[in-house]
């Protein structure tokens, strides 16, 4: 039989299960599952806690070794954070948004972006991180309509509507 758990968890059934219900990751849920079945005695040791939540014993004592180190703030995952990209500085940002909404000469695609930031900034971006920072900032899709067409003409627009 496994060593039974002898930690003191400070918070109370209500304020986990709480916690609980707030985590947007999987991980950070499992973690605070974890402190409430032990909490509420449900398992007398950390491999039936282990094997009830699909996870592998030395991951449940490595949660618990940093509830003691660090509390709740310990096992909760935080939120990655936002970063600026590297890559792309705040020039390029902002000619790949005048260029994106200029309906009289638009990119006519992510490959015509890359190409263009080659051309204008002299950076080489892989195709695949370009395109995910424009859906991202600009929230471009591979087809998506346009307001009007780059080559439409305004006054033949005007005559077409004007009817006798």
């Amino acid at each position: 039989m496994g060593l039974q758990s002898k930690l003191v968890i400070k918070e109370s059934l209500s304020e986990l299960r709480l916690l609980q219900s707030k985590q947007r990751n999987i991980k950070s849920e499992k973690r605070i599952l974890c402190l409430i079945l032990l909490k509420s005695k449900k398992f007398k040791t950390q491999g039936e806690v282990a094997e009830y939540l699909g996870v592998c014993r030395q991951s449940i004592v490595a949660w618990l070794s940093k509830y003691r180190l660090l509390g709740i703030s310990g096992i909760v995952i935080s939120p990655t954070r936002n970063k600026q990209s590297k890559i792309i500085s705040s020039k390029i940002h902002q000619g790949l948004s005048k260029k994106v909404k200029d309906s009289k000469n638009p990119f006519l695609g992510y490959w015509d972006a890359q190409r263009w930031v080659m051309d204008n900034y002299n950076v080489e971006i892989q195709y695949h991180w370009l395109r995910v920072y424009m859906i991202k900032h600009f929230k471009t899709k591979l087809k998506s309509p346009r307001k009007s067409h780059y080559k439409k003409d305004d006054k033949a627009v005007n005559a077409f509507l004007k009817t006798p």
